[in-house]
């Protein structure tokens, strides 16, 4: 019961319950929950810093998918060190090691994981197509988005509802990552299974700056 009480609080983001329920059983701060997510990689799915902060300050155990989301480099050293076929893992609910550290920008993990193999455009196993390129775009890690580009990631990638990363950085706002995908060949014609263009997603999210720009390249 403490542990489904746990990612409950994570959920909602109540650190006063997370912090009772972890000082009343340490154990919890390694909790898992019925897909094998650790507590700590929920806490940064739900967004939750703090929560993630009091976590790691219980030192809970990481697996290779969590240091790579937390930014432990040391961490996942110790993992591919052992085993380099470890630079290419999918986590418990189907994302790239590659893509978890991208997606919350640690770039020296990503740099480091692809030196050991692995494949800057793995796909997630769990149907959402997501990849490192996309983590970053959606969530504007301008130099990790930059790094990728410059090692091979393909600017024209589709998935989810026909989404390219162009088009997540428009509906986003994020303009230099806009000018970074148009500079390595992304498609600024792309349009989204529903007939959306970036210009148009980046009108309807009021990101002026973006659809101006894109604006001017349509003239």
């Amino acid at each position: 019961m403490s542990t489904a009480e746990l990612f409950e609080a994570i959920r909602t983001g109540n650190l006063p319950a997370v912090k009772s329920l972890v000082d009343s059983d340490p154990s919890l701060a390694s909790a898992k929950n019925d897909s094998g997510v650790s507590a700590t990689l929920m806490s940064l799915y739900a967004g939750r810093q703090e929560i993630r902060d009091l976590l790691l300050s219980h030192a809970p155990a990481l697996e290779l998918h969590d240091a790579a989301a937390v930014g432990n480099l040391a961490r996942v050293k110790e993992f591919v060190g052992k085993d380099p076929a470890l630079a290419n893992a999918i986590s418990p609910d189907g994302f790239p090691v590659i893509a978890l550290a991208a997606v919350f920008g640690h770039l020296d993990i990503a740099r480091y994981l692809a030196e050991h193999g692995a494949n800057v455009d793995a796909p997630a196993a769990n149907g959402s197509g997501y990849n490192a390129l996309t983590g970053a775009v959606a969530s504007g890690h301008t130099n990790t988005v930059k790094w990728l580009l410059e090692n091979g990631a393909n600017p024209n990638y589709r998935y989810g509802p026909g989404y390219s990363p162009l088009l997540t950085a428009a509906a986003n706002g994020h303009l230099e990552i806009v000018k970074l995908l148009l500079a390595h060949g992304a498609d600024r014609r792309a349009t989204s299974n529903d007939s959306k263009s970036a210009l148009a997603l980046a009108t309807e999210r009021s990101h002026t700056h973006v659809a101006d720009y894109l604006r001017e390249l349509s003239v």
